[in-house]
């Protein structure tokens, strides 16, 4: 890559950097908040998280499409402008209310700036190496913002205030959209095509109660969430210009590239989610200790990221998919050796192969996602590419329920790494014979 490229997939891989820092440290920083603006119960509190996915989830196709639409530059610039102001507005906040409303405003900016920083980094860099290296880079640093903000978060919040680990993402979205407007391509070749509104209300408002439903454990939700996507559907068939059309959905590259991606995150999500409560609750560890307990996991999402264009080149995209789904596979079923005290080793072992498995299959599933698309449509795609990060919150549900089906914590926790684990390795076998199946072209890049 020469420089300029380089600049732009620093900026790119920036906004996805501080979109990942943005659920970790906020997270983190949840007691003091509450404490500090007295929330009133630890429902109340977690609408600070529940409050920014929504949105961020429900809108994400809507405004793929958008970017197809109005321009990608100018949809990404926009998003990043309103999360750093809504960011702001967060760290500002004086009352409970205020600072949700800010956090939902951010969730409707994130879902400005994933498809498109997605559909940017897919027009800037040609399909094939450079492509794949710099999928591998944004999805070491999603990773890499999990746990920089898991760390992040426990050192300015123990050292300053909540309201700082706000301010840090003011100082990055400044950066960012200074970037936007200096190295990133100008808007051409823009689709004169009208939005598909009615797709779009029913799009969001299936996801919305989807992920809803699922966070919640509300099963009206997923039930209204089915009806609505199914009407969804039917809608998209009839109309002339869809939302999402139903010839990328009917892709075998797409839909089996969405269904791996959906597997990578339900399961390492929901094993990352319960490996916190393991290190705060079973060892007893302070937020700040839990944040440094995830470095393993880090640093090998990192390491992932910088080989996985080489393995993907070298391999294809099923062997890809194959390789870092069995690794994840083993890395969260090997959880099962955690003891009771100590083991840092075997912590620090197992997370670093579910993370390294997990980032290798990301960028596979993303790289073929988004590979033989007509350049109209890496908007739409972006936000296809993106939803599995949403919609596996059901892994992290599922994982969440067989733990508490046992009455001992640690025993509940070994039976949902198994678990994650076994559905892992599943998706390893199948998602590789499935992308095998697609087109030769699309399976190996």
């Amino acid at each position: 890559m020469n420089t300029r490229e380089w600049l732009v997939l620093v900026t790119l891989c920036g906004a996805t950097f501080m979109t990942g820092l943005d659920y970790s440290i906020i997270t983190v920083a949840l007691p003091e908040l509450g404490r500090d603006l007295g929330f009133a119960t630890r429902g109340d509190l977690q609408w600070v998280v529940t409050a920014c996915l929504l949105p961020t989830a429900a809108l994400m196709p809507l405004f793929g499409r958008v970017s197809d639409v109005v321009g990608r530059r100018r949809l990404f610039a926009a998003g990043v402008t309103a999360f750093t102001g809504f960011s702001l507005l967060a760290a500002l906040a004086p009352v409970p209310g205020v600072l949700v409303g800010a956090r939902a405003g951010q969730g409707v900016a994130a879902a400005m700036i994933g498809p498109t920083a997605l559909a940017l980094m897919t027009t800037a860099f040609a399909e094939g190496p450079k492509r794949t290296r710099a999928m591998g880079v944004n999805g070491a640093l999603l990773s890499l913002g999990f746990v920089a903000g898991t760390i992040g978060g426990g050192l300015v919040t123990s050292g300053l205030s909540w309201r700082w680990t706000m301010l840090i993402l003011v100082g990055i979205g400044v950066v960012v959209l200074a970037g936007a407007f200096a190295v990133l391509p100008g808007d051409s070749g823009r689709s004169a095509v009208r939005l598909d509104v009615p797709g779009a209300v029913l799009a969001s408002a299936g996801l919305f109660a989807l992920v809803y439903g699922i966070s919640t454990l509300a099963w009206a939700g997923v039930a209204a969430a089915v009806l609505l996507l199914g009407a969804f559907l039917v809608v998209e068939a009839r109309h002339a210009a869809p939302l999402v059309p139903p010839r990328l959905l009917r892709r075998p590259t797409v839909k089996w590239g969405m269904a791996v991606a959906l597997v990578t995150f339900g399961m390492c999500g929901g094993a990352t989610l319960l490996l916190s409560v393991y290190m705060q609750d079973v060892l007893g560890w302070s937020a700040l200790g839990t944040g440094l307990g995830f470095l393993g996991e880090g640093v090998a999402a990192l390491v992932a990221g910088g080989l996985a264009a080489r393995l993907i080149g070298a391999y294809g995209v099923p062997a890809a998919v194959a390789a870092g789904l069995t690794t994840q596979a083993v890395g969260t079923a090997a959880m099962v050796f955690l003891p009771a005290s100590g083991g840092l080793g075997v912590l620090l072992a197992t997370s670093a192969a579910m993370g390294f498995g997990h980032v290798l299959t990301v960028v596979a599933a993303i790289t073929t996602i988004t590979s033989g698309l007509d350049p109209a449509d890496q908007g739409v795609a972006g936000s296809l590419a993106q939803m599995p990060t949403f919609v596996g919150a059901i892994g992290v549900a599922g994982l969440t329920a067989v733990a508490s089906a046992y009455a001992e914590l640690l025993a509940g926790l070994h039976a949902a790494f198994v678990v994650a684990g076994a559905v892992a390795l599943l998706g390893a076998a199948g998602g590789a014979l499935l992308l095998r199946r697609a087109t030769p072209a699309a399976a190996a890049v």
